[in-house]
């Protein structure tokens, strides 16, 4: 299975926010719409991502308050990404190696979507009950 299979599925909703938007009003968009990070966008193009890792890491060494704090001042720049052909074994090594969640899709520099270690495991288990109902069937129906 390929990243782009996970995304067909999933879809390619995207929500994003400015580097100098409020990181207050990232919490949230990211609360109001069960997200778990937001693509940082810049006229257009990524330039980051904000992952609910950065902003509590955030309000941890800010005493529990955001205040103006900006979301450039948080985000992660230059984030792990992903290709619509890796599979999906590939995609879950670079995730767990890099300790990154969320993973941005791109294909020759067009953001294509985000696929999240949530996405990957609903993906990898849907695959896997998908080939036990085939191999049930063929060992049920198997000739005597």
């Amino acid at each position: 299975m390929q990243v782009k299979e996970i995304l067909r599925v999933k879809g390619n909703r995207l929500l994003s926010i400015e580097p100098g938007g409020r990181a207050v009003d990232a919490v949230k968009t990211m609360s109001d719409q069960n997200l778990g990070s937001l693509v940082v966008l810049e006229q257009g193009r990524m330039t980051g991502m904000l992952t609910f890792h950065e902003l509590l890491g955030a309000l941890a060494a800010r005493g529990g308050a955001l205040g103006d704090l900006k979301v450039s001042e948080v985000m992660v720049r230059d984030p792990v990404t992903t290709s619509p052909e890796m599979e999906v074994n590939e995609l879950r090594r670079t995730m767990l190696e890099s300790g990154a969640r969320y993973l941005p899709v791109l294909q020759e520099g067009k953001l294509l979507g985000v696929i999240s270690f949530r996405d990957v495991a609903k993906a990898v288990l849907e695959e896997q009950d998908f080939e036990n109902k085939m191999l049930k069937g063929y060992i049920k129906n198997w000739p005597a």
